[in-house]
C-alpha cells in the first residue's frame, strides 16, 4: 500500500494487528498508534514486504515469524540503575517503609532484558532486604525473559551501569556483582535466587499476587489512554495498602481514572503510594 494512500495504510495496519491478536493472542491494538505504526514499518522492511498486507500474510501462515515480530513490537532498551535519582529515592525514602514488612514481593512489570530487575536485586541486597524478598519479573516477550534470566550484557555497557549505580548511593562497586570475559559481563547468578521470570501481558492478563512494590518504568508511554488505565488498575489491585508504585520519568497518574488510588510519595521521581479510601475500595469490590 503506497504512502500516498494513508487511509488504506491505516486499514492494513488495523487488519495486521487483528491478525496478530487472533492468530497469536497478542493484542497491540491499544498501543500508541504512532509507535505501533513505526515499529510495523520496520518489521515490514525486515521481512522484505512491500506492504503491511504482505506482512499480515506472513503472520497468518508462518509461525516462526512471531519471535522476530515481537522484537519489533516490544521495546527492550534499558540500562541498569537508569535514572539513578529514582533508585536513590527508593534507597533513602522507600526502603525504610519496606523494612516494616516481614516479607516482601516486588513486581517488575515489563522487565525487558532484565536491567531493572538486577538494579533492584542489587539495591535490595545492599539494603539487607534480599533474603525476605521475592521478585516477579514479567514481560510479554519470551526472548527478552530468557535474556533477563541469563543476566549477560555487553561489556561496553558496564561503564554506564557502573556510573548509574554509584550515583544511586551505592556503598560498593558494581564490579562486586559480575564477572567479565570475552566481551561480556555475567551478573552473579545468586541475584536470581529469589526471582521468578514469567510471561504476563498487561493487555489481557490479571492480577496474580499481592505485592509491596511495582516498578514499571517506561512501559505506559507506549500505551494509549485506555490501556494505560487498564495497567494502572492492575498495579493498584496488586499493591498492598501502603505499597509503592514507580513509573518512568515521562509517565504520570495525573489523567488516570485510578489517580485517587494513589498519593504522591516522591513526586519528582514518579514514586506513588497506594492509599485507596475504604469507601472507594468497597465500591470497586461491589
Amino acid at each position: 500500500m503506497s504512502s500516498e494512500d494513508p487511509a488504506g495504510h491505516e486499514i492494513e495496519l488495523d487488519l495486521l494487528l487483528e491478525a496478530i491478536r487472533r492468530r497469536h493472542q497478542y493484542d497491540f491494538r491499544n498501543y500508541s498508534r504512532e509507535s505501533v505504526r513505526r515499529r510495523m514499518e520496520r518489521a515490514q522492511a525486515h521481512f522484505g514486504c512491500a506492504t503491511l498486507a504482505e506482512l499480515q500474510h506472513i503472520v497468518l501462515h508462518d509461525p516462526a515469524s512471531l519471535a522476530p515480530l515481537l522484537d519489533f513490537l516490544t521495546i527492550q532498551v534499558s540500562e541498569m540503575f537508569r535514572d539513578p535519582t529514582y533508585f536513590a529515592a527508593l534507597r533513602s525514602r522507600v526502603i525504610p517503609y519496606l523494612r516494616t514488612w516481614p516479607s516482601l514481593k516486588v513486581w517488575i512489570a515489563g522487565c525487558a532484558n532484565g536491567e531493572e530487575f538486577y538494579s533492584l536485586a542489587i539495591l535490595f541486597r545492599e539494603e539487607g532486604l534480599e533474603e525476605r524478598t521475592v521478585f516477579y519479573c514479567t514481560d510479554i516477550n519470551p526472548a527478552a525473559l530468557n535474556k533477563a534470566e541469563a543476566g549477560i550484557y555487553d561489556l561496553d555497557r558496564i561503564a554506564g551501569f557502573t556510573r548509574n549505580h554509584r550515583l544511586s548511593g551505592a556503598p560498593c562497586s558494581l564490579s562486586d556483582y559480575y564477572t567479565a570475559g570475552f566481551g561480556a559481563a555475567r551478573f552473579d547468578p545468586s541475584l536470581r535466587r529469589r526471582a521468578v521470570f514469567a510471561h504476563h501481558n498487561l493487555v489481557s492478563d490479571e492480577v496474580f499476587s499481592e505485592v509491596h512494590l511495582v516498578s514499571s518504568r517506561n512501559v505506559l508511554i507506549y500505551f494509549d489512554r485506555t490501556l494505560q488505565d487498564r495497567a494502572l488498575g492492575l498495579f493498584s489491585r496488586s499493591l498492598a495498602r501502603g505499597g509503592f508504585l514507580g513509573l518512568g520519568s515521562r509517565e504520570t497518574l495525573r489523567f488516570s481514572e485510578h489517580r485517587e488510588d494513589f498519593s504522591d510519595f516522591v513526586r519528582e521521581e514518579k514514586i506513588y503510594r497506594r492509599t485507596i479510601q475504604p469507601e472507594r475500595e468497597a465500591r470497586r469490590a461491589g
